[in-house]
């Protein structure tokens, strides 16, 4: 089993934490700005932890939360984190070995639930309505 910490470096946390912030403040801002598929449920059709995670920032950011959470409750544990780190700007950033491998086992779980889930107001199924119709589906950032 994982045991121990793990040094992360406040520094690279620090910059990519900007990026994201910034990013996630100019993107609903571009013209067409149509998100960024998932390539793994693009070729399988299986959600992977972190989809979502751009629309999630993007709310998360924006201020509409009950959207980030509904699209990936990980981007509003990432602007916290990013926000913390760059406020309270830490010389040294450990933590335990098993949260990484716990977090992405949540997301996971967070992601199956949220595709098989056809009665969330903001999840269309493809379902046959008659021989002919379907619903329509829209696409997943």
């Amino acid at each position: 089993m994982l045991r121990g910490t793990l040094a992360l470096d406040p520094h690279d946390l620090r910059t990519s934490g900007g990026l994201m912030l910034g990013a996630a403040m100019l993107l609903p801002a571009l013209p067409g700005h149509p998100g960024i598929a998932c390539p793994l449920r693009r070729l399988t059709g299986v959600p992977c932890p972190l989809c979502g995670m751009t629309t999630s920032v993007e709310g998360t950011v924006h201020l509409h939360f009950g959207r980030a959470l509904a699209a990936n409750p990980g981007g509003l544990a990432a602007v916290a984190a990013a926000l913390l780190v760059l406020l309270l700007r830490p010389t040294r950033i450990r933590i335990p070995a098993v949260a990484p491998p716990l977090v992405l086992a949540a997301l996971c779980l967070f992601e199956l639930h949220r595709f098989s889930t056809p009665w969330r107001k903001d999840h269309h199924v493809r379902v046959p309505r008659s021989s002919t119709a379907t619903a329509t589906r829209p696409a997943i950032r």
